[in-house]
């Protein structure tokens, strides 16, 4: 994938969490609420103050981050799905993700 977003937006992956069951009953996927968390895939430049200065990201790729349930805009690249949106968006870092992710 060679996409690059512009200023302050980001390319996230969702992150799937395990089969969800509520009294022994499997949900389908249809019922399912998307994830809310997910991987950076890329992320721009940084935001241009008036004065031209880039104020960089504090979220870089590879980093596992949460975001809001109705977060960014839905794309689709190589057949995958992605979800590109401003930095501003997203909740928080999950620290320590990328760590427990390489050590599997």
């Amino acid at each position: 994938m060679n996409v690059r977003p512009l200023h302050d937006r980001i390319i996230v992956q969702r992150i799937e969490e395990g089969e969800q069951k509520i009294g022994g009953i499997i949900i389908p996927d249809s019922a399912k609420e998307k994830p809310q968390q997910g991987k950076v895939i890329a992320a721009g430049n940084g935001k241009s103050k008036d004065d031209g200065k880039r104020i960089p990201l504090d979220v870089k790729a590879g980093d596992l981050i949460l975001f809001g349930k109705y977060s960014g805009q839905e794309i689709k690249l190589d057949g995958e799905e992605y979800l590109i949106m401003r930095e501003d968006e997203v909740l928080a870092v999950i620290e320590g993700g990328e760590t427990k992710k390489s050590k599997k």
